[in-house]
């Protein structure tokens, strides 16, 4: 361990014990759930690929949902891994003490393999151990369990566990379904079963004999899920075949714990973007609650949106799905940035200090470091240009409104939607009030709709195994190979959502294709489709796969650590290979049962990206 005291330089103000730092916890937690046979494998992209029902890569368990449905992992059933996560319903709430929009999940895995005895006991030993852990304080720690519903008993046997541990009676808390439960695949589906939360006290040297969950002073370190059921569509709770064991560790929230600071933002996952911010604006984090929220918000924002762009599948600002996220999240800093005094581009300044202060642990950052910079400016200037129009915009306001005193919420809200201008700016900008309740409806009104929509995007994993998702699944391997087929071998894959009634397919290409291309495309799907060629996979190291003509993600880490993949191959070696491609599943087992395929629609998705959009019937 390492031990050593830490001061910001000045203007920083504010100075860190650290006793170990955020990426010495990663390695930690990595190299012990090696030494206990887990397979490290590398973070999945935070842009999924063949996932229809996330923006993003929210949770550690979003990419192996297949796997914990079934599935077989090409490394084996004990895995262990940090995965880039972003979560962005409560984008608006970001600036506060805990919500972040980026994030890193650690998690060990078991598929089919150790349960609730080896979790449990394995968790405790790495959070207590001082010599192959973190060494904390078990006086300071507390435990939840599932407290049993209609359809679920009472986690018992959990509460037996962690007293056989040495964890008190009065430190466990038996809660509901809305906190010791976790569906994988959303409310509704998917794989799912109780869980059991670990909290660490963070207040006073008197630590409460008995553990109230209401109390902020206990802070959530470490989640350990027993997936153990499968919530089919129609509602039916059904036992999964084998049962599987998904925790969660919040490396920013651990970070903070181990440094014993009051928020994740005076951890050094966040100190040297802040120093460059309370540089560039010549104003002190803590100074008052408008800039600390101020800087909170600037840092968090750019180290997100440098994430996304420098993704192996990097979205950049657009005005749709992820693009649109990165848009807001960009132009969200920038109009904190002003707020603090900031003129001039300042965003790529800070997003190279992300990149150097993740560059070993995420390579991909620096290999698209252009990328990220270019778009990153771009988009910076375009918002300045934004933000002149609604000055105009704010303008036209003060006429209509001259002789009121207050100017309706509504009206101002348009103005924070639409340019970015929070309730204060335009009050300033037009030296009148703005009807606080109304602006509070409209808000509240606009975060419902944000969070409905985060609902559905972020429900979960591949869950739904649908009869025709499956084959609209399958329909995109064919048509992502017909596609490199007529437009060339530049053509990759850029994502996809499917739903049961359509599919969506974005890759990348430069120019809109012609009618006679998309029909030369749906003719040679329809080709493979009629030839019923076997659907099967085989787990190939990567370079074995690449060998084997395979497409798809090659990242850097796989080849780092020699991990395998899984490559799900149409044809045969009789009448030969049509696609080879890396991917989780599920697929149908030959391609006669695709049906029969159809492209609705071909068009632009963003810059140098085109979208199909096609059904199966």
């Amino acid at each position: 361990m390492t031990i050593e005291y830490w001061s910001l330089p000045e203007p920083g103000g504010f100075a860190i014990l650290l006793c170990m730092t955020g990426k010495e916890i990663r390695e930690k937690f990595l190299k012990f759930f090696e030494g206990k046979g887990h397979k490290i494998i590398p973070s999945a992209s935070l842009v999924p690929e063949n996932d229809p029902t996330v923006l993003f890569t929210t949770a550690g368990m979003h990419p192996l949902v297949p796997y914990l449905l079934g599935e077989p992992h090409p490394e084996g059933t004990r895995l262990a891994d940090a995965q880039k996560c972003v979560r962005t319903g409560d984008i608006d709430e970001v600036g506060d003490n805990r919500h972040l929009t980026f994030f890193e999940m650690l998690g060990n895995w078991s598929l089919g393999d150790y349960f609730k005895q080896e979790a449990i006991a394995w968790s405790w030993e790495l959070l207590t151990s001082t010599r192959e852990g973190f060494g904390l304080d078990s006086s300071r720690l507390a435990v939840s369990v599932f407290a049993g519903d209609e359809s679920t008993p009472r986690d018992e046997e959990s509460a037996a566990m962690w007293q056989e541990i040495g964890v008190s009676a009065p430190r466990i808390a038996y809660l509901g379904k809305e906190d010791n439960w976790w569906p994988a695949g959303g409310k509704h589906f998917g794989p799912q079963g109780p869980d059991t939360e670990i909290f660490y006290w963070t207040k006073s040297a008197t630590v409460p004999v008995a553990f109230d969950p209401k109390d902020d002073g206990w802070v959530e370190i470490w989640n350990n899920v027993f997936m153990q059921f499968n919530k089919t569509p129609d509602g039916v709770l059904a036992p999964l075949a084998k049962k599987n064991v998904d925790t969660g560790m919040g490396l920013e929230r651990m970070t903070m714990v181990m440094q014993n600071v009051a928020t994740v933002f005076e951890t050094d996952l966040f100190t040297p973007l802040i120093v460059a911010i309370e540089t560039r604006s010549a104003k002190k984090y803590g100074t008052d609650d408008e800039t600390t929220r101020a800087m909170r918000v600037v840092a968090d924002h750019v180290k997100t949106a440098t994430f996304i762009i420098g993704d192996p599948r990097g979205v950049g600002p657009s005005n749709t799905d992820q693009g649109y996220i990165v848009r807001r999240l960009i132009r969200r800093a920038v109009r904190f940035g002003r707020s603090l005094g900031i003129e001039g581009g300042f965003i790529s300044v800070l997003a190279e200090k992300v990149i150097a202060m993740y560059a070993d642990t995420y390579p991909e950052l620096v290999r698209n470091r252009d990328r990220v910079i270019e778009e990153l400016k771009n988009e910076e200037e375009k918002f300045s240009q934004t933000l002149h129009r609604g000055l105009q915009e704010a303008m036209k306001l003060q006429e209509e409104y001259a002789t009121t005193l207050v100017i309706p919420g509504a009206q101002a809200f348009y103005l924070y939607e639409s340019f970015g201008f929070p309730k204060e700016l335009t009050e300033e900008v037009l030296g009148k009030k703005v009807n606080g309740q109304e602006w509070e409806d409209a808000m509240k009104t606009h975060q419902e709709k944000s969070r409905a929509g985060a609902e559905q995007k972020f429900a979960g994993g591949l869950a739904d195994h649908s009869e025709v998702v499956v084959r609209m699944h399958t329909a995109t391997h064919l048509l992502h190979q017909a596609l490199r087929n007529v437009l060339g071998t530049h053509v990759e894959q850029k994502g996809s959502n499917i739903t049961s009634e359509r599919l969506r397919f974005d890759f990348s290409h430069g120019q809109k294709m012609t009618p006679e291309e998309i029909a030369k495309v749906e003719e040679i799907v329809n080709q493979q489709i009629a030839k019923d060629l076997p659907m099967h996979f085989a787990m190939l190291t990567v370079d074995e796969a690449k060998a084997s003509g395979a497409i798809g993600l090659f990242e850097d880490k796989y080849a780092q650590l020699g991990n395998k993949v899984k490559v799900y191959m149409v044809g045969d070696d009789a009448r030969g290979y049509f696609s080879k491609e890396i991917c989780g599943g599920p697929h149908v087992e030959h391609t006669a049962l695709v049906g029969k395929f159809k492209i609705l629609k071909e068009e632009a998705s963003s810059a140098g990206v085109r979208r199909i959009k096609a059904v199966v019937s």
